[in-house]
């Protein structure tokens, strides 16, 4: 079960509902629906069906043999999320808000994306609940992820591209918002990461949750207990997947339980970034939300810059500002370059092919295992598969990093 952080609710420091008076009241049926829903033995028992039936779940806890002896420390372990259906941790949340939108009665539902997996997965839970689907991404991102983009018109999407802004994720979102103001009456919004107003914050971290909710029965199943030393390793975008991953074991003591996010710290000679909690960006309110968030000394919103679409974002959930500002979990960066050194590495020693997403992850993963000893249990999420990353890999690693893709 999620827990229920008062910040989500719209209380505390950060999150609330910083939103148009138009949307208030969809966003109150939306709230009403959720909280009846949640609790519902039906609903819970249909939401379950279709992880197990069409998502895939659960998926592979596996050992990372070769890496963790090439590295000679910890032991490396992955939740190898990137098997469910689609590729991505982004169906679990998709799936969900396909059954609360077809319970409300609504015909299409709209969803934003960065690296395409939220749109991508958005797009075949609307073919498979009968929704008609339109997918706001930026133009960029378009671009640079064109396998997501061209399965999300395969599923039937309407894949609506973004020109204003930095024409990526943050400028989508916005989109999408609008579009949903103008049409909530025959129309549900999915938001594809822990983000903005608190009842999408709360649906996508009670969606992905299903990570940990596995992972926990996986360790016991392994080791009989939780290890005493257990590290998890997350990339950070908006917070989705990490949430998602570290939910089930919130109760735990740090000492015991460590969470690392991993933000996009982006090129290394450049000074733009998509890394507020690492950074020190300041409070502000993006997507209907307060958050820290990148900004400039006038409190505009900053551009970003990662060779990760999917974690390509000036904000970060409120869920996560909760967790830095209590010190339940620790954050830090990755640039693209210890990205792309990781995915190589990643690939060299195992039959993984994470995304450059959970590559940023697995690059801290793999620097601070060195310094720890075999007793010190690391699992890394890879939550996204490399397939949507084939030109980019092709462009900055050469043929032969995608020939297996």
């Amino acid at each position: 079960m999620i827990r229920e952080i008062n910040l989500v609710s719209g209380g505390g420091k950060f999150g609330g509902n910083f939103v148009p008076e138009t949307l208030k009241k969809p966003i109150e049926d939306l709230e009403i629906l959720f909280n009846k829903l949640k609790k519902d033995k039906n609903f819970i028992s249909e939401r379950d069906k279709y992880f197990k039936n069409w998502v895939g779940t659960p998926t592979r806890f596996i050992k990372l043999e070769n890496l963790s002896k090439y590295v000679g420390g910890a032991q490396i372990w992955s939740k190898v999320v990137s098997d469910a259906n689609g590729g991505a941790h982004k169906i679990y949340n998709a799936t969900v808000h396909c059954l609360l939108a077809k319970r409300a009665g609504k015909k299409i539902i709209c969803g934003d994306t960065g690296a395409g997996y939220a749109g991508k997965m958005l797009s075949m839970a609307a073919k498979k609940f009968g929704l008609k689907c339109k997918i706001f991404m930026g133009a960029k991102d378009i671009d640079r992820q064109q396998p997501n983009v061209k399965a999300m018109k395969k599923n039937g999407a309407e894949v609506i591209p973004v020109y204003s802004g930095s024409q990526t994720l943050v400028d989508a979102v916005s989109e999408c918002m609008r579009f949903w103001v103008a049409n909530c009456d025959t129309t549900a919004m999915c938001v594809g990461s822990t983000v903005g107003p608190a009842i999408f914050v709360r649906i996508c971290g009670w969606s992905t949750s299903q990570i940990s909710r596995e992972l926990k029965i996986q360790l016991l199943d392994e080791f009989g207990s939780i290890p005493k030393k257990l590290k998890l390793y997350n990339c950070v975008g908006g917070g989705s997947s990490s949430f998602g991953f570290w939910n089930e074991f919130m109760d735990y003591d740090k000492k015991q339980c460590e969470f690392i996010g991993v933000e996009a710290g982006g090129p290394a000679k450049s000074k733009k970034h998509a890394a507020p909690l690492t950074y020190g960006s300041k409070i502000g309110i993006l997507h209907g939300a307060a958050q820290y968030v990148n900004q400039n000394s006038e409190g505009q919103i900053e551009e970003t810059e990662s060779i990760s679409a999917g974690l390509d974002y000036p904000g970060i959930s409120p869920l996560h500002c909760f967790l830095k500002d209590t010190k339940r979990a620790r954050y830090t960066a990755a640039s693209d370059e210890e990205a792309l050194e990781a995915f190589k590495l990643v690939t060299k020693f195992e039959k993984l092919r994470p995304s450059l997403e959970p590559s940023h992850a697995f690059s801290v993963a793999i620097k601070e295992s060195k310094k720890l000893n075999k007793d010190t249990i690391v699992v890394v999420n890879s939550c996204g598969d490399a397939y949507k990353d084939r030109s980019i890999l092709r462009k900055r690693l050469g043929k032969k990093y995608v020939k297996s893709n």
